[in-house]
């Protein structure tokens, strides 16, 4: 039986029972985090199968709308609860540890024993082009939050910033779009070939799975939300830390798994799309519709990020990884630099004391 078949069998009742026990709410938030693990993994196997029967346009499609299922369900629970600054942090978090220690531990890894590996860099310079884009517009509002309260009343500043985010997210969608269209319909022969899997489920199985597969992260997600801020109290630790730290480490970890074992097999192609693709799947796509999305669950949130570490952050963790894309090759030395960076960001975070 496969570990993460065990674990589920494991955690997902351990979880509810904890729940239904009333056990204190550091177990809950603990096991429904440590769940959420495996359950992500089955999500991305069960989109790959069914990504493998639906052909390149298709499948390419589902890989992008389930690539961070996990991150976005457990965020939409926490922005149901009402703590849009955790929201935004996890934002943060999901972009700066995708990019810097998914991507660093992955290239530590798969050049362990080489002298270098390389990769296209025709779809790197893409892919850094648009982490770029995504600063910029994720640095826009916090800028335009700064002039504007200087100029303007408060209620008037934030009314705006509201406006400013939702034109903002719009465009950042309205791209995404775009880029898929390129990468999948008018340059694919540019850009294909980075696959390598081989359908081994039915479709109905897949589906299945992915159904099921989702609606236990929905439900682990409810729990981690609930048990947020009286695990933060508990540990000592500020909810800012749990949003950019360990909300991101928890929906992304199947993903640092993937990227692992693709770059031991020598396919860093594969490893930026999944590591610096799922940042900017983040950006241009999660964090827009979670703004769009939050309007209808009635509690607004913009993409004003308050907190210049957030900012400092994001920026930084672009500018590394657009050097490290240009020449088309790493070495376990330039990992070792992306980790360094998020561990020396994690630090700022630890001390940081915003709540």
């Amino acid at each position: 039986m496969p570990l993460s078949l065990v674990a589920l069998v494991v955690l997902v009742p351990l979880s509810l029972a904890m729940a239904l026990l009333h056990a204190p709410p550091l177990w809950v938030f603990a096991t429904a985090a440590a769940a959420i693990i495996p359950l992500s993994g089955w999500i991305r196997r069960a989109t790959e199968q069914v990504a493998e029967r639906a052909g390149p346009a298709i499948g390419g499609l589902l890989n992008v709308t389930f690539g961070n299922a996990a991150e976005f369900i457990l965020a939409l629970f926490v922005l149901l609860s009402g703590n849009t600054a955790v929201v935004k942090a996890t934002i943060t978090g999901s972009i700066i540890g995708n990019s810097l220690l998914g991507l660093g531990i992955s290239i530590v890894a798969g050049s362990w024993g080489r002298e270098k590996q390389t990769f296209n860099r025709d779809r790197a310079g893409l892919l850094a082009s648009l982490l770029i884009l995504s600063v910029i517009a994720l640095l826009l509002p916090a800028m335009f939050d700064y002039a504007e309260r200087t100029l303007a009343t408060p209620t008037r500043a934030h009314v705006l910033d509201e406006r400013l985010s939702l034109g903002v997210s719009i465009v950042l969608i309205v791209v995404y779009v775009a880029n898929l269209f390129y990468t999948l319909v008018t340059h694919r022969d540019v850009f294909e070939g980075t696959w390598e899997g081989q359908a081994v489920w039915s479709l109905r199985k897949a589906l299945a799975i992915l159904a099921a597969a989702t609606l236990a992260v929905a439900m682990e997600a409810e729990l981690v939300s609930g048990a947020l801020e009286p695990t933060a109290e508990r540990l000592g630790l500020s909810l800012f830390f749990l949003g950019v730290i360990v909300l991101p480490l928890v929906g992304n970890a199947a993903e640092y798994a993937s990227a692992l074992y693709f770059a031991r097999r020598d396919q860093m192609g594969l490893v930026m799309a999944i590591s610096v693709g799922s940042s900017i799947q983040i950006a241009l796509m999660t964090a827009p519709a979670l703004v769009l999305g939050s309007y209808l669950l009635g509690h607004p949130m913009d993409l004003v990020f308050a907190h210049p570490l957030e900012l400092f952050a994001i920026a930084g963790s672009a500018f590394v990884v657009n050097a490290i894309a240009l020449d088309g090759e790493t070495t376990w030395f330039e990992g070792a630099m992306l980790m360094a960076v998020y561990v020396l960001l994690a630090l700022a975070f630890f001390f940081a004391t915003a709540n």
